[in-house]
């Protein structure tokens, strides 16, 4: 077993990242297409000598633009975040929309009415669309998971496995002992006398996430497969566990089928058989 472990670290991917796990573009342009018209709405306010007159002016004509100020600061507004203001008072972001003067007050403490005089921004719709991509980055870790799960489903399929997918604990009468928690499992394959309930993960980098993991998965497997008929699977990959082998190496000891991408054919052998 300890032989087998560390020939399963050694098979651990670098990345499963393809180009398009960098920036999701399409959420970009949905995002940006949001508020699109408000963002040209304050466009008006770029090049202004006297940037009070202009919020004033814009404030009397369409005081909703100034709704989306947040993102021009990375910001999502329905954060609620806070400030400490001028006055040395904590205030949310949203209080600074109430009046033209305290629009002023965000522009200027922002420093965001420097760049607008100056010019340094010449049209809020590119400049929030370069922002979104930014704030994209966030969202990878979510996409690498996204990515694992559709690398597993490609291999099943390229081998003819037929399988379904994010079902729901619930759907199996017979499967007991897991209390009264409801699982969803990313992928079920159901054999002539095993269901084969399975999850999959992939991790970059290290953190507490990964020990967490772990030892969920070190939890639920026993209680799944004491049930006839039902076995626990676990497929991982990911350098990111090199930085918790003793957790890992000790999942991988106490649960029957543990799985990187390059050991999945095992378990296809295992199918087919």
């Amino acid at each position: 077993m300890q032989k087998d472990f560390q020939l399963f670290l050694k098979q651990l991917c670098e990345t499963n990242a393809t180009l398009d796990y960098f920036v999701d573009f399409d959420k970009i342009i949905k995002n940006v297409s949001k508020i699109k018209i408000k963002l040209n709405q304050l466009n008006y306010l770029i090049g202004h000598q006297n940037l009070e007159k202009a919020i004033d002016e814009l404030f009397i004509e369409n005081n909703s633009v100034f709704e989306v100020l947040d993102i021009l600061i990375a910001t999502r507004t329905k954060d609620r975040k806070k400030a400490i203001n001028n006055q040395n008072k904590t205030v949310t972001l949203n209080s600074y929309k109430e009046t033209p003067e305290k629009i002023y007050n965000y522009l200027s403490e922002t420093g965001l009415s420097e760049i607008f005089t100056n010019k340094n921004i010449t049209n809020l719709v590119d400049y929030v669309f370069g922002i979104e991509v930014g704030l994209d980055t966030n969202a990878r870790k979510n996409r690498g998971g996204k990515q694992m799960e559709q690398a597993v489903s490609n291999i099943l399929k390229r081998n003819g496995i037929k399988f379904t997918e994010q079902r729901r604990s619930t759907d199996f009468t017979k499967l007991k002992g897991l209390g009264a928690d409801v699982k969803q499992f990313d992928f079920v394959i159901e054999s002539k006398k095993t269901t084969y309930l399975i999850e999959t993960n992939y991790y970059n980098g290290g953190g507490s996430k990964l020990n967490e993991t772990a030892r969920s998965y070190t939890d639920i497997a026993p209680k799944i497969n004491q049930n006839e008929g039902f076995e626990f699977v676990w497929i991982t990959d990911g350098q990111g566990w090199l930085t918790a082998k003793n957790k890992l190496g000790g999942a991988y000891s106490k649960i029957p089928h543990v799985y990187n991408l390059t050991s999945l054919s095992e378990f296809i052998a295992l199918l087919k058989n």
